[in-house]
């Protein structure tokens, strides 16, 4: 894969967060999604369904990406005030997101760091 369509692939999460995640605009979700998204979250289903289920409000931290996939790492602060830490992975194909893994740290909001180093 070159590296314009790695570069390709990072700014197309990168808006897709901005307007999905962000904004809450579902409006253009055929654009970004491929409708047989392959979901790896053992609590969320397959393809668009599944994935319009889930309601975050994320702040991006890092977006990175090489070959054909993009890492995401944020914070995300669910509706019930929670916070969690999260990594998310994303497989690219034809310009849209075709798979999803993630890695989370559940309910990080009372967390005191022995270091002194932030969780973000």
């Amino acid at each position: 894969m070159s590296e314009s369509e790695t570069a390709a692939d990072k700014s197309l999460v990168q808006e897709f967060y901005d307007q999905v995640f962000s904004r809450g605009d579902t409006s253009n979700l055929d654009r970004f999604m491929r409708d047989d998204y392959i979901q790896h979250n053992p609590t969320c289903a397959d393809g668009k369904a599944g994935f319009l289920a889930l309601g975050p409000q994320i702040d991006i931290i890092r977006l990175n990406g090489e070959d054909d996939m993009v890492y995401v790492f944020f914070k995300c602060t669910l509706k019930n005030g929670h916070v969690n830490k999260v990594c998310d992975i994303y497989r690219l194909q034809d310009g849209q997101l075709a798979e999803h893994w993630d890695i989370i740290e559940h309910n990080v909001e009372d967390v005191q760091s022995r270091n002194g180093n932030g969780l973000f």
